[in-house]
Formats: C-alpha cells, sequence, structure tokens
C-alpha cells in the first residue's frame, strides 16, 4: 500500500508540477496568441537613396480547433483555389514533418503572400470562415533593376533554420544571400505578441490580463550601404553580354563603392509567388546570374599581380628601382619560355610595370627563390615569397561583409614538394606564379583590395559593403588597418610605374581628362579559351578616391575590355559623367558582346 501510495504521489507531481504539457494545452484552450510581425529594416545607399523598403502582404491563418461548419467550396471559390489544392494545403499543414510547429489549437498558416485585391475580397467574407484570420506581414521591394548579388533577398525559411532558431516559426520569412543574409539579425527586429482569452468555445473574449503579455513588435535596424546605387548601376550596364565582375573600393575606408557581378537579375524577381519559380529559372541558367563572381569567382590574377612581385623583390633587396633585365620577347631559361611582347630591353622596374614586362618578373623571381645561400634553402624563400603574398591580402578570405566569400589559392613550398619532391624543383620549375599565372588563383575583390592597398602605400582596411548600422556599430574588423609590412617608399615607385603605364606603356586609353590615373593591365591566360581581360587601378594618383578592379572572361587584351571599363567606372565617380571626348569609348563598352562570338569555335570553348 505504501508503495502504491508514493507511486500516485510521484506521478501527481510529475503531472501538476514537473510536467507542463497539460498545462500548455490548457492554455492553448483559454488562450490565443497571435504573432505581430516587425517591419525590417530599410537599406539606403551611401548618398541616402532608398534602395530597399517593404511593402504589406497577408497571410491567411487558421486555428484548425476552431473551424466548424465551413463551406469549403464557397472558400476555394474565394481564395481561387480548386478543392483538392485546399485538401493538399490541410494535409500539408497538418503534416508535423512538413511543419513541426503543428497544433490544432494554435494558428497556422493556411495560404502566404496574398495580394491586396485577394485581401480585399477575403476579408469582406471572412465572418463566414469560422477558426480563419488575416495576418499582416510585410516583404521587400527593390527600388533599383541593379545591386542584386550585393542585396540578396528574403525567402520562407526551412525547417533547419527553425530549429537552428527559436525566433522563427513555419512561414516566417529571412535574408538569402547578400547583405540580408549577412545582415539578417539586423534587419529582422523584434517580433510583438497580441494574446486574447477565449471562452469555452474558443470565441475571443477580451485581451488577456488586459494586454499585460502584449508587446509591440520593434522594426529592424537600417542600413547604409558603402555602395553608390547609381554606380552599381552604370557598372551593371557596362557588364551586359559580358562575363565578370567588377569591384570599386574607396582605399580611405575599405568601402565597396559598386560590386558588380555579370550576368546579373533583377532583385525584385525573388519576390511575390512566383519567387520560386523564378528562382528555378535563374539557377538552370549556363551563366550562372546567382554565383557571385566578384567575391566567389577564382581567376588567374595575371599581370595584375606583377606590382606584388616589384613589392617584394624591392622590400627584400632582390633588386633596386634601377636594376634592369634583358627581354628578347621573353624569359628563357632551361628549355622554359615565358613569352612576352616587343618592347624596349633591357628594362628597369617602372617600364617593366608600365610595360608589363614578363621577362623582367621572371628574372626577379628566380634571383629570390633560387638564392639559397641568404635563405637557407629555395622551401624557406618561398615561404618568404608566399607569406609577403598573404599579407597582401592573398589565399585567404578578407572577411567582406558578405556570405560566400571564395579564398582564392596561393601555393606553399609543400605543395610544390608534394609533386616534384622537397628537394626536386626551383624557381623556373614554378616561375609562371611570378605573372600570376600557374597556380595562383584570386577574386576580383582581392585584387581591387591591392589596388586599394598600393593607393594607400601599404596599408588596407577590410573591404564591406555596409557604411553604417542604425543605433550600432559596424565593427572593429572593417576600421582597423592592415599592414604589409613592405616599405611605403617602395610603393611610390610602383606609383610612378603604374602611372607611366596610363601616361606611356598598356593602359593608355584609360587615362581621364584631368585626372591622374594610376593603372595596371592583366591579360590572364585561361586554359579554357580565350584569355580573360583584366584591369586594376586608382585614381587620383595623390589622395586617391577610388581604387578599382575590372574582370571580363573570355575578352581577350586587358586594355580591350578591362582597362575602358575600369576607367570609365572612375570618371563616372570622381566626375559624375563622361567627357565628351571619351563618348565613343563609353559607347563601344555599352554596345560590346563578348560572350556571343561570331566564330562558332570560341562561342563553344567560352562557354
Amino acid at each position: 500500500m505504501l508503495v502504491v501510495i508514493l507511486f500516485y504521489i510521484s506521478k501527481l507531481f510529475s503531472l501538476q508540477v514537473a510536467d507542463n504539457e497539460y498545462n500548455q494545452l490548457a492554455d492553448n484552450n483559454a488562450i490565443l496568441t497571435r504573432v505581430q510581425y516587425p517591419s525590417r529594416g530599410l537599406i539606403y545607399d551611401r548618398e541616402g537613396r532608398l534602395v530597399v523598403d517593404n511593402q504589406p502582404i497577408y497571410d491567411l491563418m487558421v486555428v484548425p480547433r476552431e473551424v466548424k461548419g465551413l463551406d469549403t467550396l464557397d472558400l476555394c471559390h474565394t481564395l481561387g483555389i480548386t478543392y483538392e489544392q485546399f485538401r493538399e494545403r490541410w494535409r500539408n499543414m497538418r503534416n508535423r514533418r512538413l511543419n513541426p510547429g503543428y497544433s490544432s489549437h494554435s494558428p497556422q498558416r493556411f495560404m502566404t503572400r496574398l495580394t491586396v485585391e485577394e485581401y480585399g475580397v477575403l476579408q469582406e467574407k471572412l465572418y463566414k470562415y469560422p477558426g480563419f484570420y488575416i495576418q499582416n506581414q510585410s516583404v521587400r521591394r527593390y527600388l533599383h533593376e541593379a545591386g542584386a548579388n550585393v542585396l540578396g533577398n528574403i525567402r520562407e525559411v526551412s525547417k533547419k533554420e527553425i530549429e537552428a532558431d527559436n525566433y522563427y516559426m513555419q512561414g516566417d520569412y529571412a535574408g538569402d544571400l547578400g547583405v540580408e543574409k549577412f545582415y539578417e539579425n539586423y534587419l529582422r527586429g523584434e517580433k510583438g505578441q497580441e494574446v486574447f482569452l477565449r471562452n469555452a468555445y474558443g470565441r475571443i473574449k477580451s485581451r488577456y490580463e488586459d494586454g499585460a503579455l502584449d508587446r509591440v513588435p520593434v522594426p529592424g535596424k537600417n542600413l547604409k550601404l558603402a555602395i553608390d546605387i547609381e554606380l552599381q548601376k552604370y557598372g551593371e550596364q557596362l557588364m551586359q553580354n559580358k562575363l565578370g565582375a567588377i569591384v570599386a573600393i574607396e582605399p580611405q575606408t575599405g568601402e565597396i563603392l559598386a560590386l558588380v557581378s555579370s550576368p546579373t537579375y533583377n532583385p525584385s524577381l525573388l519576390t511575390g509567388r512566383d519567387r520560386g519559380d523564378n528562382y528555378k529559372v535563374l539557377a538552370a541558367d549556363e551563366y550562372k546570374p546567382l554565383f557571385d563572381r566578384a567575391i566567389m569567382g577564382a581567376y588567374p590574377p595575371g599581370s595584375t599581380f606583377k606590382p606584388t612581385q616589384g613589392l617584394i623583390f624591392l622590400q627584400e633587396h632582390t633588386i633596386s628601382p634601377s636594376t634592369a633585365y634583358p627581354c628578347h620577347e621573353g624569359f628563357f631559361a632551361r628549355g622554359i619560355k615565358v613569352g612576352c611582347h616587343v618592347h624596349d630591353s633591357p628594362v628597369s622596374l617602372i617600364p617593366a610595370v608600365s610595360t608589363s614586362c614578363n621577362g623582367y618578373f621572371c628574372h626577379a623571381f628566380r634571383q629570390m627563390v633560387d638564392n639559397v645561400e641568404k635563405y637557407g634553402s629555395r622551401a624557406e624563400a618561398f615561404e618568404r615569397w608566399k607569406n609577403y603574398i598573404v599579407d597582401m591580402g592573398y589565399g585567404y578570405r578578407l572577411g567582406v561583409d558578405l556570405p560566400g566569400e571564395y579564398r582564392g589559392f596561393i601555393p606553399n613550398s609543400d605543395f610544390y614538394g608534394r609533386y616534384y619532391g622537397k628537394n626536386g624543383w626551383q624557381a623556373v620549375t614554378v616561375i609562371s606564379v611570378s605573372i600570376g599565372q600557374g597556380e595562383v588563383l584570386a577574386t576580383p575583390l582581392q585584387i581591387a583590395n591591392l589596388s586599394a592597398t598600393i593607393a594607400n602605400r601599404g596599408y588596407y582596411f577590410t573591404p564591406h559593403v555596409v557604411k553604417s548600422i542604425q543605433d550600432s556599430y559596424i565593427g572593429e574588423e572593417y576600421t582597423k588597418p592592415h599592414y604589409t609590412g613592405v616599405d611605403p617608399a617602395h610603393y611610390e615607385t610602383i606609383v610612378k610605374g603604374m602611372r607611366k603605364a596610363v601616361t606611356d606603356g598598356t593602359c593608355r586609353i584609360g587615362a581621364i581628362p584631368g585626372v591622374e590615373v594610376c593603372g595596371k593591365t592583366g591579360t590572364a591566360q585561361n586554359p579554357h579559351g580565350r584569355d580573360h581581360s583584366a584591369f586594376m587601378g586608382f585614381a587620383p594618383m595623390e589622395s586617391p578616391r577610388i581604387a578599382i578592379a575590372v574582370y571580363v572572361e573570355n575578352a581577350g587584351w586587358g586594355a580591350s575590355y578591362g582597362v575602358p571599363i575600369g576607367s570609365l567606372m572612375m570618371e563616372k565617380y570622381l566626375n559624375g559623367e563622361i567627357a565628351p571626348s571619351r563618348k565613343w569609348l563609353e559607347e563601344r563598352m555599352l554596345g560590346a558582346n563578348t560572350i556571343v562570338l561570331k566564330d562558332n569555335t570560341d562561342n563553344d570553348s567560352q562557354k
């Protein structure tokens, strides 16, 4: 008897005190909680122009337990759906695998994103459908047909996201890609709630405890982008019918002025009920518009890499500014040839930068890496070289405030040791890395960051697309300078070479009237088709305001597309317009198509 009594006592304690399940069921019978959704934070560009705001949508909610005597066919007619669709929605709603938060006592989403017209018709007849009510939400409205890769979009949360964050429930929306995803916790705000007391028939009697548990929703925080939306749109126009990217940075702050990935798409395509269908079309596109080439694309940097080489060789005293090397249409050693175009020979560092001489940087690289007497081994010399490259922002993620950034690739001595043996390789074996080819891969963001570093004469700030957050601080990681360890005096030498490239070298077509532009071309070899056209530069030479990188896939020489597009972007930002004397260049770039070529063979290789 004592054992039985103790058993009943423990069971009563468990049911009445320890286990909250029955208390919750009782509350569900007596109390109805309706979520009040906050307005999502607005997004402005650097000039205060509104880029993203909200527009209202309406979700049809239902408390299944309260649905009695429903005229199903009338509801279907009002909603514009068939009876079979009604049944399918009802089954999915009650499926706990698809809807883990299902309870017949609590509100469930029956239909989302009703239009204003649908809402108006339904509101008039809602009294006929017991258990159903309308809940207000908002979705994004993108005010410009640009910046999709920067802004991202919002979508319905997944089961995994609901399990990971108790903020979300079935049918909620969250950021997907871009700023919308990276700054989700700032943009989403805090939910509110209204709590009602119900009678025994489930009808609402009054606010529970006179609204003591009600909470007003807190709007999300507004963001101010570093992006200039007009410059962004101009960049996307210049990159129409081209594959590639443009990244423009303000050197003094690391703020990204434009981040163009081409091809792109209208961000409004991923809003509304057609979002799913439009997403499938974009995902199936062979040119991958959803792939952000600016931060995810892995490209050989080509000759835009050469300034890093000059800086390293100067810092390591491998060369001086006056050191000259021969170049007879290329570099030749041990049966290996690295070709080069015709120019004066021998050549010193500044003209080597301005003419983009392959031979010069191959000779200097060989002199450093093969200097076993100074470094102890080729592996140690190469590691010294690699560490400088990493300090200049290559080989690892820079930390941009966007999801999905790729790290690029810079090989180390162990990488070559695995292929050639610990002592089975020398500078000539890996000579292509000295001119940004071979195993070296970089993102357009990293190339633009190098340009900003040179503009600053030896330091950079982590590139970022958000300038400020309402009532918050963007973080020290975006305001702390990163130094490369190279003497600023050596940067002045490289700047002179980049300036000479514009006045008397490979970047002459990039000259802007009245502006001292510094630039460096890149023609990156591509084993899968035509060479890539690249450019990096900054302006003005003193107190630079913009640094830029342009990368156009399969477009040939750097001066063909990279330089013109880069210089037009800089002119547009600095002067607000393109000079009449350069309108012909603008029209040529706007009308150019580097994707579809007349030669079918070239076209196939590009694809």
